[in-house]
């Protein structure tokens, strides 16, 4: 049974893709996409050197490329805080007296729990305060 040398390649190309989804390691797959780039250059007709250039230079091409793109997007941290961190640093209004104790506040169009962060620290009602920390459903202010 004589197969064409591009089959070979597929095999190859779907070979590498299983550790890419058992491991999660892109490289494998850039390697796959090599291996396909040379099985579409013997199905054209290129000879076995011709069929190995080409799949290095896909992957090498794809390593150096894509790699770095990738890292760059991991190390990034999100752009927005989220649940209640989003909440820290916002501004509030004081609906009840807000002391080291208790207090209720406006933060985010929401009635809070409040206390104040220095216990000797008051604020009246109608003053703006800053939300320092979030502790369950107390905001500690400022």
């Amino acid at each position: 049974m004589d197969i064409d040398a591009w089959v070979w390649w597929l095999i190859g190309a779907v070979a590498l893709g299983i550790p890419l989804v058992l491991t999660a390691m892109p490289e494998f797959g850039m390697f796959a996409v090599g291996a396909v780039a040379g099985a579409v250059t013997a199905s054209l007709g290129g000879g076995i050197v011709w069929q190995v250039v080409v799949f290095a230079a896909v992957s090498v091409a794809l390593l150096v490329v894509v790699r770095p793109i990738a890292a760059r997007h991991r190390s990034q941290q999100p752009g927005h805080a989220s649940g209640v961190d989003a909440l820290k640093g916002r501004q509030a209004e004081v609906l009840e007296r807000v002391d080291g104790r208790d207090g209720r506040i406006k933060l985010a169009g929401e009635v809070w729990s409040a206390r104040a962060l220095d216990a000797s620290q008051s604020f009246e009602v109608g003053q703006q305060v800053d939300v320092v920390e979030i502790e369950g459903a107390t905001a500690i202010v400022m």
